[in-house]
């Protein structure tokens, strides 16, 4: 039985990560090139690490499934990148952010990590900008930061709504460099299958070419995981639709812990479903809400008027609108955590106040007329405008609005036909990221030696809520920053190694079970398509391992995934062959993973009797709906160690969690 060591260093909290490199063993530079290293994802973490790890001198070889690196989902990240550097003068430092991150968590993160996030949060900024990652400036060309939410301050540096976008172009251009100069071997459309392991050390993987169907087995010293998330096991999620948990359960099977899984974090600011036949939902970035005021009619008959279409929301006059955050968390109004925003709305809503006519009423507004006539009367004043017309007015904040978001408000209207300048944007809760992951020690290594996991694939730095603008953070930190001296500690002992040969008995057996499952898919005489399967296994897990969890619910929907994944193994039709492109085989074997993952997030909802972050009990609230934590039982990451097949039999394991540097209390935004 593997046993958990966390391998936090002794000493001060300030000094843990200092002392940590002072002391770890390094690979000297005309050693690397004799050490090869795979990074499985090229998002935000993989590309970071991947182009990192080739400078330093190492052998990486990259794999994504997308035809480019560019086209990884840290791409899609709109609002922005945190880092403790004060540049507002707000009182921000390492330890607010730091405190901020466990507090944003619901006190379920380990210490050291986070704070190690939030001291080399500074250097992250200082490298995308000498990347020439292209942040938004004050007029004086100062680099600018606007808030997210969970926070106090002004520490998010952004680049419009397309943050994620350039930050990736400036991971992807240093990769380019060492591409160009043969240190990374690129191989673009390979899907990561399975995990070899030689002598209890992971020492490669199994691949499949997804344009040739070509079986590839792929050898070094060390495998690193950078493979996303799996909110996608709820189909509909704001994750592209490709992204999926097939990298980190391969290895979660071949023996390395899947710590926290019910830890999802529900986004409050996506446009709303439309419809069944959807197949990904579209978010808005958190940035809006610096912005924006979220409200509801307060009156029950207004909300069922502007469902029937009988009335517009511009007409509804400011006393009878609801400003719900405003009023339940008057300190941090808009920009409470994404969890407590998730909730409220739904409560709302639940109350039959949600202004979207979609069978389920589920909507709310994010309203920016308060912001445009604010911005247009100080533009006014900056102007010497006197006596400015209320057109004016609105026409100088509404340029104000389309310089911060214009790009936002473009990609609304063009999904919506919606003019969010003068119709408040819809917006309602879904699947975003998620904190439970693969467990990781200290050094980012899992349980096995030799498999190192980064980024969203790991349980992360977030605890049971992820605070807005830190999932870049937490990607680039681990692949620029952490990674490349923790993983040359592991490499040190494998200078004299030489090339791991690919003709092992463990690559035998482990293409030998890729294969098998492959022809099995290839060959099953089923009569539904994978969507079919897909999509009743995320209206299990929306419904009843949610925003909201009952302990009914989650044994119900412990029953019906193990119904669903049982006919799912009787009765897929995957059509094609298996020796050419085939996006039904890869889908399949994508959704028989998120089965098996689904199967575990509810049995570790179920496990852990609390409220805490994402993870909401209804049998575990306040009198005010707030989550109710128990510290006395639950103060651990629960690790989970594959057991076979049978999902119930998942053996649980605990790491507890120790704070020795602040106060545990309960949250409170009001």
């Amino acid at each position: 039985m593997n046993k958990l060591d966390a391998k936090i260093p002794m000493g001060p909290l300030e000094d843990k990560w200092k002392n940590h490199k002072n002391h770890m063993n390094l690979v000297a530079p005309n050693n690397r090139d004799k050490i090869d290293v795979i990074v499985v994802g090229t998002g935000l973490a993989g590309g970071s690490a991947a182009a990192t790890l080739a400078e330093q001198g190492y052998n990486v070889k990259a794999f994504c499934y997308q035809d480019s690196p560019r086209r990884a989902h840290s791409i899609a990240a709109q609002g922005g990148i945190n880092a403790a550097k004060n540049y507002q003068g707000d009182g921000d430092s390492v330890y607010r952010l730091f405190y901020d991150t466990i507090k944003g968590g619901d006190y379920r993160a380990r210490e050291a990590n986070v704070y190690r996030l939030a001291e080399v949060s500074a250097n992250i900024i200082d490298q995308c900008v000498a990347q020439g990652v292209p942040f938004g400036r004050e007029y004086g060309g100062q680099l600018d930061n606007r808030s997210f939410g969970g926070v106090q301050v002004k520490r998010t540096f952004y680049a419009k709504g397309q943050t994620g976008q350039q930050l990736l172009l400036g991971a992807y251009s240093a990769m380019s460099r060492q591409i160009g100069k043969g240190r990374i071997k690129m191989f673009n459309r390979h899907e990561m299958l399975d995990l070899v392991v030689v002598d209890g050390k992971a020492r490669g993987i199994i691949a499949r070419n997804l344009v040739t169907g070509e079986i590839e087995r792929h050898s070094a010293h060390a495998v690193v995981i950078a493979s996303g998330g799996y909110g996608n096991v709820y189909f509909l999620s704001t994750n592209a639709m490709g992204s999926n948990v097939s990298a980190a359960w391969k290895i979660h099977k071949k023996g390395a812990f899947f710590a926290n899984p019910c830890f999802v974090q529900i986004h409050p600011t996506c446009i709303p479903v439309h419809g069944t036949q959807q197949s990904k939902l579209t978010l808005m970035s958190e940035s809006l809400r610096n912005s924006g005021r979220i409200w509801v009619p307060k009156n029950i008959e207004d909300a069922q008027a502007i469902r029937e279409g009988r009335l517009r929301p511009e007409n509804i006059k400011e006393e009878d609108r609801d400003y719900y955050l405003e009023r339940r968390y008057p300190a941090f109004g808009n920009l409470v955590p994404r969890d407590v925003a998730s909730r409220a709305a739904k409560e709302r809503c639940d109350a039959g106040f949600g202004i979207e006519n979609n069978d389920t009423n589920e909507g709310v507004y994010l309203d920016f007329s308060t912001e445009i006539m604010k911005k247009g009367r100080e533009a006014a004043i900056e102007k010497n405008i006197s006596n400015p017309s209320e057109k004016q007015i609105y026409d100088l904040g509404k340029a104000w609005v389309e310089e911060k978001y214009g790009n936002l408000f473009v990609m609304y209207e063009k999904i919506t036909a919606d003019n969010p300048y003068v119709t408040p944007m819809k917006i309602y809760p879904a699947v975003h990221y998620t904190m439970g992951g693969v467990w990781v020690d200290y050094n980012l290594q899992s349980t096995i030696p030799g498999c190192f996991v980064i980024g969203e694939a790991n349980f992360s730095d977030h605890g049971a809520n992820r605070l807005g603008a830190s999932a870049l953070m937490q990607g680039l930190a681990d692949g620029y920053f952490v990674l490349p001296y923790t993983i040359a500690d592991y490499l040190s002992a494998d200078i004299r190694t030489g090339a791991i040969p690919t003709n092992l008995p463990a690559f035998d057996d482990a293409e030998n079970q890729v294969k098998e499952r492959i022809n099995f898919f290839i060959n099953n005489k089923g009569t539904h398509s994978v969507d079919y399967f897909h999509k009743k296994l995320g209206n299990i897990m929306w419904n009843k391992v949610g925003m909201g969890r009952t302990p009914e619910g989650l044994q119900e929907a412990i029953q019906e995934i193990e119904e669903v994944r049982n006919d799912f193994w009787k009765n897929v039709k995957v059509p094609g062959e298996a020796n050419a492109m085939n996006m039904e085989l890869e889908k399949a074997l994508r959704v028989a993973d998120f089965l098996e993952l689904g199967h575990l997030m509810a049995i570790d909802a179920l496990k852990r009797e609390e409220s805490c972050g994402g993870h909401f009990r209804w049998d575990h609230a306040t009198p005010e709906g707030e989550a109710e934590r128990d510290d006395d039982n639950f103060m651990y990451t629960a690790c989970w160690e594959y057991n076979g097949q049978n999902i119930n039999e998942s053996v649980l394991h605990k790491e507890p969690l120790v704070y020795e540097n602040i106060e545990v209390k309960q949250r409170s935004y009001k």
